[in-house]
């Protein structure tokens, strides 16, 4: 399973367009074993072409993709999985939808959550916001990389931390135990992603 769910996690551009398709090109080309894909205040059938095109991409390098928030959209353009959010459809009810051989991550920022997501069947947990950031706004405070070591150190699923995530900070979260990162701007929105990406798997050991 922690094959599947990949190290680094590329959060798509929130903005689309073709911009935000060739940065996901660019990363999976450099090694990106996972691209989340994550659009807001779009419509549905906006939402659903932009996925499928990221699907494609993804499926070309063999990277995993996942859907954020949407099981339904995940499902409709062949998504590997979905990435559920505290005010998305409950986990159970997504593995119910989706089947066992669909990935599903939930949102986790304390051990209490963990468990209980992982008891309802996630395979992988988000846990942050590890640090402050500007890429989404209304986050409650940081829990920092003591916050996320008290998840990993509750549950045996892969622990991916996220929110203000960056190179230099990658050794002391994977020191506290987690798997690996999400990150957005930091790849996303760099000057060249290919490079940005490459130097995310240089920090965590290579491995995708």
């Amino acid at each position: 399973m922690a094959s599947r769910v990949g190290q680094l996690h590329v959060l798509t551009d929130p903005r689309g367009g073709q911009a935000a398709l060739e940065a996901v090109a660019a990363a999976v080309a450099a090694g990106a074993p996972v691209v989340q894909v994550r659009q807001k205040n779009c419509t549905d059938r906006a939402l659903c072409d932009f996925a499928a095109a990221v699907a494609d991409i993804c499926a070309a390098f063999e990277a995993t993709c996942l859907i954020n928030d949407r099981v339904d959209v995940a499902l409709a353009v062949g998504a590997a999985g979905t990435h559920l959010g505290a005010e998305d459809l409950p986990v159970e009810a997504a593995r119910r939808v989706a089947g066992p051989d669909h990935l599903i991550g939930g949102t986790a920022r304390n051990p209490r959550q963990a468990r209980e997501l992982v008891a309802a069947g996630a395979d992988y947990l988000g846990v942050g916001p590890a640090y402050a950031t500007r890429t989404k706004s209304g986050l409650p405070d940081p829990i920092g990389p003591a916050g996320v070591q008290a998840v990993a150190e509750a549950v045996s699923v892969p622990v991916i931390a996220i929110s203000g995530v960056t190179v230099e900070r990658v050794s002391e979260l994977l020191a506290a135990g987690a798997w690996g990162v999400a990150v957005t701007a930091a790849v996303s929105g760099a000057p060249d992603p290919a490079a940005a990406t490459r130097r995310f798997l240089e920090e965590l050991g290579g491995a995708g």
